[in-house]
């Protein structure tokens, strides 16, 4: 990306969702208030060596993640080792062997624990030795550094300092928290990506203060200086308070200038920042927790059979210790071969209690071997190896990114053997996140013959399912050969087969597909909407669609065509789609957008004024821009969520509504996200008058500033006029539909818990196998109340208590043996069903179900959920993610894996397993979790084995006790 090119194209403070951020800053508005505790940090800039003596010394912005350092290793894993009871008790042994009563020398005793212990802490070193790799990784990157005379070069992560400014390129992710200064656009604005922090793939916009933005090359920073006067540490990522004390004057700050750490800079070529927070003070780290230790179920039940043995061990040491003492007692003065007239501790006939406490001491150590010290080497480095064959899996290798598996810990391999219940996340995890233009409605006219996948998939499912019913009657091999022959007769094929023809017919007239356009329609393309009944409004849709964004287009030079640098997928996607419609968005200025549309016979050049940009958010679920054409009409453009967008249609816009409503049913049905197009036209008089409110309130400074900002778009975007509707796919990973199916096969309860809305997720649900046709749907959901707030809860909730229990009664009636239900509820009905007095009632209804979907749920709730699975089934729980918004989750289960994709770290350090791709899990859990289980299962049954001993070991103590006593009799005689 040319620098040059990028700072005389475009200056964005002339955009609404750029210049609304900067109101003026007049004398009226002073420095945000300093005082107090938790506002004590200040920050030289440029002068990194003030910050090398206390009190302004702060922490390094060295990182580390693991769990042990050369201090702490020994004492840290000792305590780890000592958790086991095992270990606990051959530690008590091996001191009692010290003793002189001890039958066994004190090497065979100390030997077996140093090497059980030893093994274990070594495997424990081991794999803390590969998180401390990472962490070295990470802090060996580099990136540039001012080190004076305007002069920048490249040091490690770990050597940046509070003060220092550093200069950060395009796709490069920030070493520190930042305060910017300035960009390589005129206007100090960029993109940040912040999915590594808060798992949300749209970027962030960010702005420099003006008194800083003309700082944009090296040689400006020889003599700078300025002071920061902030808030001191802390874990919130959005909010920040501090103030810039530079050139004699003060100006306050707030989280848009704020770049944090792990943030990705996207479509700037390049910023310039100064140190604020470095390694642990840095948001992202104040924002990371320790994995909780997590033990195996088999661990456990380990501890609980080695307190059966050392039980039975204790009553038979204590039976051969009192039958000793009575011994020494009673008869020990007639052996005169014992020599009684020479007392000692051990053959004291006058002190029988002593002799047999001493006894006591010499059985524990010779019946020791009830409890086989062995087994736990076996078990250790049966996981050790394991955890290499996981590691080393070729099968399990994702040639696209380059990742493998790794088990990031080999305490809980055989855990993945006895999963009972999956949770899995969906964008990321179950599909690509990579929006691809599939379908459109416009005028009331459906466009788009292309299956999605989806659709293709659920076809597919009920063929089978079909084929399978047909053979439960029918010889299954003769009924298949009849139907394929009455395919090639003529006779109506599957429904997967009508959507290929159909595919088929078109790709025949059409160039290759460009990557995020998958639409497929003749009457739409090369022109012919010309020839459309309403050429006017396609006209329109397909302006909506090349002017109402944010992107910013790039030149690409290998292929000559232009890229878009968008503010996420779906954006992205509408671009590519109005460039293959003939409508190419090819260049914006300071205050205009040029596209490039192509007719028959000619291509045309037009300009559109970009007057405002109201952008979107997750709060509006809308956007719009106001343009004005050359020939001088005000037009707002306007895309957003289908239920936002109807609700501010005009009485004369609401033409297409019902047909577009049919249409966006039957998207969702597919799987495909949506959106509703609508317009407005606006007279001159109208939009100066809103205008001028507008401008006053983006310049006024004030609490209430955003929320006039808000009411002033809410009144502009009303009395809209429906133009149509898009619908783009998130295609499904490869492999996820068959790995769901074989995981179901096994007996696993699979939930999916995502944020896209229940009927995509349902069909989500289809597609990728989760659920099948013939099973039965329960749909919770919150129903409207119009009473009083405050009966309006109460009457929910009885309402949702009604639910659940008219849907357990319906799985507990159900005669069928092999019905299988499927439970659907939302995020709104889960925030009550999570609540003490309903969740019971709710995990009952959901462990009855074979298939789970929690629809809009937050990050939260996702954690919130496990937590309720893990603790109210007491059966192993393994949640997968992909994003930061799902280490809560992940952390909760009772098996965590993440998923190492090509964006985002966050999920992966937080598990204790990591896979590429979704379709590896079966068999790191099939075939690595059963093989491990089953090795160390069998393991245990040996050692429970020495609990059925235990009467064998009564009957044989008596003999024992004998025994001994002529051993050592014999041995002093």
């Amino acid at each position: 990306m040319a620098r040059g090119r990028i700072r005389a194209r475009l200056r964005r403070s002339q955009l609404h969702p750029f210049s609304c951020m900067r109101p003026n800053v007049d004398k009226d508005q002073g420095p945000h208030s300093m005082e107090g505790p938790g506002y004590s940090r200040i920050v030289h800039c440029n002068q990194p060596h003030m910050h090398k003596k206390k009190p302004l010394k702060y922490s390094s912005n060295y990182i580390s993640t693991t769990k042990y350092n050369v201090v702490t290793f020994l004492p840290k894993a000792l305590f780890e080792q000592f958790r086991r009871v095992a270990n606990i008790y051959f530690l008590l042994a091996a001191i009692l062997s010290l003793t002189p009563v001890a039958p066994f020398s004190a090497v065979s005793m100390i030997f077996p624990l140093a090497v059980v212990v030893g093994v274990s802490m070594a495997k424990e070193g081991l794999e803390d030795w590969s998180r401390f790799m990472q962490d070295m990784k990470v802090n060996a990157r580099k990136t540039l550094v001012h080190v004076g005379d305007g002069i920048f070069r490249y040091k490690p992560w770990q050597k940046i300092h509070v003060g220092d400014v550093v200069k950060v390129g395009k796709d490069q992710f920030f070493p520190a928290d930042l305060l910017l200064l300035s960009t390589s656009y005129d206007d100090g604005i960029c993109y940040v990506e912040t999915m590594n922090l808060d798992g949300e793939t749209n970027l962030k916009i960010k702005r420099a203060l003006e008194v800083t933005s003309p700082m944009d090359d090296d040689d400006a920073f020889e003599a700078f200086s300025g002071m920061i006067k902030c808030e001191d540490p802390n874990p919130s990522l959005y909010t920040f308070i501090g103030n810039f004390e530079y050139d004699h004057q003060v100006y306050p700050l707030d989280p848009s200038q704020i770049l944090l750490r792990d943030s990705k800079l996207r479509n700037t070529a390049f910023v310039y920042g100064v140190v604020v927070f470095t390694g642990f003070d840095s948001k992202v780290m104040q924002n990371s927790t320790k994995s909780p230790s997590k033990r195996s179920k088999i661990e456990k039940k380990m501890d609980k059979i080695i307190y059966i043995l050392f039980s039975i061990l204790l009553i038979i040491s204590m039976m051969s210790s009192i039958g000793f003492a009575v011994k020494t007692k009673l008869e020990m003065p007639e052996w005169t071969y014992m020599q009684p007239w020479k007392p000692q501790d051990l053959y004291d006939p006058s002190r029988p209690t002593r002799s047999g406490l001493a006894h006591l001491v010499t059985a524990l150590i010779l019946y020791g071997y009830l409890i086989p010290i062995s087994l736990y080497v076996s078990i250790e480095v049966v996981k050790v190896c394991q955890a290499r064959f996981i590691d080393q899996d070729i099968q399990m290798y994702d040639e696209e990114t380059g990742n493998t598996a790794r088990a990031r810990t080999s305490n809980l391999n055989e855990e993945l053997g006895q999963v009972d219940t999956i949770l899995s996340d969906k964008t990321g995890t179950l599909t690509c996140n990579q929006m691809d233009f599939l379908k459109c409605s416009i005028a009331g006219t459906a466009y788009g013959v292309r299956a999605s996948e989806v659709e293709l998939a659920t076809a597919k499912q009920m063929a089978m399912d079909l084929e399978e019913q047909d053979s439960e009657i029918s010889n299954g091999s003769s009924h298949k050969n009849k139907a394929h022959n009455s395919w090639e007769n003529g006779r109506e094929p599957p429904e997967i087969e009508l959507q290929t023809v159909v595919t088929s017919k078109d790709e025949k007239d059409q160039k290759p597909a460009s990557k995020g356009f998958s639409f497929e329609d003749g009457r739409l393309m090369n022109g012919n909407w010309l020839k459309e009944p309403n050429p006017d409004v396609i006209l329109l849709f397909f302006r909506i669609l090349a002017i109402c964004h944010t992107a910013v287009p790039e030149p690409n030079e290998e292929t000559g065509r232009i890229t878009y640098e968008a503010e996420s997928p779906d954006e992205g996607a509408f671009l590519i789609a109005a460039r293959e419609f003939g409508f190419e968005f090819n260049k914006r200025t300071q205050s205009s957008v040029f596209i490039q549309e192509r007719h028959p016979g000619q291509v045309i050049e037009r300009e559109f004024k970009i007057l405002n940009l109201l952008e979107f958010t997750s709060k509006r679920k809308r956007m719009s821009v106001i343009v004005q054409d050359e020939d001088g009409q005000i037009l707002l453009l306007c895309k957003g969520a289908d239920s936002i967008i109807f609700d501010r249609l005009a009485k004369n816009g609401r033409m297409y509504k019902e047909a577009t409503t049919r249409h966006l049913n039957e998207y969702g049905e597919a799987g495909l996200r949506t959106l509703a197009l609508a317009y407005k036209k606006l007279d001159q008089s109208e939009y100066s008058a809103w205008n001028n409110e507008f401008m006053k309130a983006k310049t006024s400074i004030g609490a209430d500033r955003d929320a006039m900002l808000e009411k002033l778009s809410d009144v502009m975007e009303r009395e809209l006029i429906l133009v149509g509707a898009t619908a783009v796919e998130d295609k499904l990973q490869k492999g996820v539909p068959q790995c769901i199916d074989k995981l179901a096969q096994a007996g696993l309860k699979i939930w999916v818990l995502t944020g896209d809305k229940m009927e995509t997720a349902i069909n989500i649900g289809f597609a990728c196998s989760l659920l099948r046709q013939g099973m039965k749907q329960i749909c919770i959901t919150e129903m409207n109340s119009d009473t009083v707030a405050k009966d309006a809860k109460q009457a929910v909730k009885e309402n949702i208590l009604m639910q659940l229990t008219n849907a357990s009664q319906m799985v507990k009636l159900e005669k069928d043996p092999h019905a299988a239900f499927a439970l659907i509820i939302d995020g709104k009905t889960l925030t009550y069903t999570l609540e003490d007095d309903m969740k019971h009632q709710f995990l009952a209804l959901a462990v009855d179900c074979a298939s789970v979907i929690c629809c809009r749920v937050s990050p939260k709730q996702k954690a919130l959920v496990t937590r309720l699975v893990k603790e109210g089934t007491g059966k192993t729980t393994l949640a997968i993610g992909d994003g930061a918004n799902d280490v809560g989750m992940i952390q909760e289960a009772d098996i965590g894996v993440g998923i190492s994709g090509v964006e985002g770290m966050q999920a992966v350090m937080a598990s204790d397993f990591s896979i590429s791709q979704f379709r590896f899990l079966e068999k790191l859990l099939v075939v690595h979790g059963h093989w491990c289980y089953k090795r160390i299962a069998q393991m245990v049954v040996i050692m429970n084995n020495h609990c059925d001993a235990f009467l064998v070991y009564l009957i044989r103590a008596s003999f024992t006790i004998q025994m001994h006593i002529s051993m050592r009799a014999h041995a002093l005689f």
